[in-house]
């Protein structure tokens, strides 16, 4: 079974094979890694590419440069997303620099994770957490 990725560097959608999703896959028009070293940023520009297009569920940080929980949780975020990836696609969201992403969700406190599937919200969780409360409240929701 294959599942659609979305290129964090060229916006291209790859088509991977599931079973070959851990051998560290690369896009087929720009031939880097569809996944890195952690999460990818998304703006206004390429969010819905990446929440829409992707069939694997994508994780969001809505957060802001200012905001200490935010600068605190950041480390733990980097080190959820190595244990999240590549079944979890984890991106952030600079609320400051694209304030009509959050107000289109109704981002209200920050640090907030959102998670996607299919284009949709289906969970949301506020507060700074840790590594691993952000791997098991992700896994939690299905």
């Amino acid at each position: 079974m294959s599942q659609h990725v979305v290129c964090p560097h060229c916006q291209a959608v790859n088509r991977t094979r599931e079973e070959r999703m851990g051998d560290k896959p690369e896009c087929g028009r720009c031939h880097k890694a569809l996944f890195g070293a952690g999460p990818i940023e998304l703006t206004t520009a390429t969010f819905d590419g990446h929440v829409g297009r992707s069939d694997i569920p994508v994780l969001v940080d809505f957060w802001a440069p200012w905001c200490g929980p935010c600068k605190m949780m950041a480390p733990q975020y980097v080190q959820a997303a190595a244990m999240l990836e590549p079944a979890v696609r984890v991106a952030k969201v600079d609320t400051e620099a694209e304030p009509s992403l959050g107000a289109r969700y109704d981002i209200r406190s920050i640090p907030t994770l959102a998670l996607f599937r299919g284009g949709k919200e289906v969970a949301r969780q506020s507060g700074a957490m840790g590594a691993a409360d952000i791997v098991r409240w992700v896994r939690s929701q299905g």
